[in-house]
């Protein structure tokens, strides 16, 4: 099956897929056995269709695939077990099973007062004086199973967890160390650490993994521990929800009564009074009984606009840090971790080509891998230089790219006739901002600097400069042929002084 899924599902693979166990067919459904309660979730919610598909195509039955835990027993046994599971192709038309209201394949309504989890609402003096955390044990419940073998998820509200996720998986660099380090700090002592702990920075560089991996090494020290994963969006959603339908009692307990609640971007809060109300009272209880809250946001709380002033001052409680886009070394780092967890070889001069040339977030150099990966399986050939620009949809960068920077700045100084002191000035006469131009875009083409790194160069200009730079001299190469022969020369000379 995994052979099947390689070939046809590349994307979908983990290293970790060797490690599920398998536990025969019974009835027509075969049993895998995940090796943690994180893992089955996540095979589950978004492995089950790949899976159900490569175990019919293989065996060419109606086979149904059911994912366990470690620790989730076998299913009971029905009459219809016995039978051997039907050919594709062949049908057996059966009336649907029913539940409460007549609803198909679905768990029986709860009680009036029930917690939403299945579990009983707990008493109103439940917080105590001890001040030491510890999770809060659920009573043991029989399991619950779908039409299709499953065991019946009952926190579907809540966001999965990927296994990948982890601390191990997370690669530490400047940009990131101080939020990693209270990442851990945070899991190993949750309540007590940092309380709230207030992540945030831009679109893909690390806060959502950094909230996973808190979930997973909590869960792996206490397998009890009840968390709330979810996004901003899903906590507004349920709570518009709960008001329609009066299930308020219902929606309290669900994100009061836990020992870690965890939301994803905490700034679409903004311009929201009533939810905003709502999360108040919700951070109050959960603070109050020392249970672990945990933020992540694109800014910092007092830069959400429209936030309440009591909501960033609670936000700013515990500790509040950020991270900031990986320098390059970082992303050479990430890219071959993200390589080793899909079982790819990549080799050192394609991790450095690609972190040469994305330097915006985490996600694109995933993407990159991710193309990578299709790449081997459609040409079944390993990975070089040729196959990452072609994925990159770019021609391989020139030389072995060990142009050194100050050669740049030297080289165009000297023809231009300008000092390096006058590059770095806030100068912005012509005579000084075309030289300027040329050496950010020749630096951005000839080294393995990033945009703010290369910025840091010339006067600690930031990104965007560098980005106006490099455009203006790609628009003045294609609009000027003396321009264009000037440019090339230039770097021409460089390739020639390349170390």
């Amino acid at each position: 099956m995994l052979a099947h899924l390689n070939r046809h599902q590349p994307t979908l693979c983990r290293q970790w897929f060797e490690e599920i166990e398998p536990l025969g067919i019974d009835g027509g459904v075969l049993r895998l056995r995940a090796r943690s309660v994180i893992h089955r979730d996540y095979l589950q919610r978004q492995c089950g269709e790949q899976f159900n598909d490569a175990a019919r195509t293989i065996s060419t039955h109606l086979v149904t695939v059911q994912f366990l835990g470690p620790d989730d027993p076998l299913p009971p046994v029905s009459p219809a077990s016995s039978a051997s599971p039907r050919p594709l192709g062949e049908t057996e038309i059966k009336p649907p099973k029913t539940g409460v209201n007549g609803s198909i394949g679905i768990e029986p309504a709860r009680e009036n007062g029930s917690h939403p989890t299945g579990r009983a609402t707990p008493p109103a003096d439940r917080v105590g004086s001890d001040m030491t955390w510890r999770p809060t044990p659920a009573p043991a419940a029989a399991p619950k199973w779908d039409l299709a073998g499953t065991p019946v998820r009952r926190d579907t509200d809540s966001l999965v967890i990927n296994p990948d996720y982890s601390f191990e998986h997370f690669v530490v660099g400047p940009t990131n160390r101080l939020a990693h380090a209270a990442a851990v700090a945070v899991a190993a002592n949750p309540g007590r650490a940092y309380n709230p702990y207030f992540v945030h920075g831009g679109v893909g560089l690390g806060k959502t993994h950094l909230l996973q991996a808190i979930c997973l090494r909590i869960k792996e020290q206490n397998p009890e521990t009840r968390i709330f994963y979810t996004s901003c969006e899903g906590f507004m959603t349920q709570f518009m929800d709960a008001v329609q339908a009066g299930e308020m009692s219902a929606f309290r307990h669900r994100f009061r009564d836990v020992d870690l609640l965890i939301i994803d971007d905490i700034h679409f809060l903004a311009k929201r009074d009533r939810t905003q109300e709502e999360f108040f009272h919700t951070f109050n209880s959960l603070f109050q009984a020392h249970k672990q809250i945990v933020l992540s946001s694109d800014a910092p709380p007092e830069e959400i606009p429209d936030l309440e002033d009591r909501l960033v001052s609670r936000f700013k409680w515990g500790l509040v840090t950020s991270v900031a886009p990986p320098c390059y070394e970082t992303r050479v780092e990430i890219l071959k971790n993200k390589a080793r967890m899909r079982g790819l070889q990549l080799p050192d001069d394609v991790a450095c080509l690609i972190a040469s040339r994305i330097d915006a977030n985490i996600r694109e150099l995933e993407g990159a891998i991710v193309k990578l990966q299709v790449f081997v399986t459609v040409e079944k050939r390993p990975i070089d230089m040729a196959m990452a620009a072609q994925a990159l949809g770019a021609e391989p960068m020139k030389g072995d790219r060990k142009v050194e920077i100050q050669s740049i700045i030297s080289t165009v100084t000297e023809f231009y006739g300008v000092k390096m002191t006058d590059l770095q000035s806030k100068r912005r006469q012509r005579s000084i901002a075309l030289p300027r131009q040329v050496c950010m875009y020749l630096a951005r083409r000839n080294t393995r600097f990033s945009l703010e790194e290369i910025g840091g160069y010339f006067g600690g200009r930031d990104h965007t400069t560098v980005m106006h730079a490099v455009r203006t001299v790609e628009d003045k190469c294609s609009t000027e042929p003396e321009f264009n022969k000037v440019v090339a020369t230039l770097e021409s000379q460089l390739q020639r002084m390349a170390v």
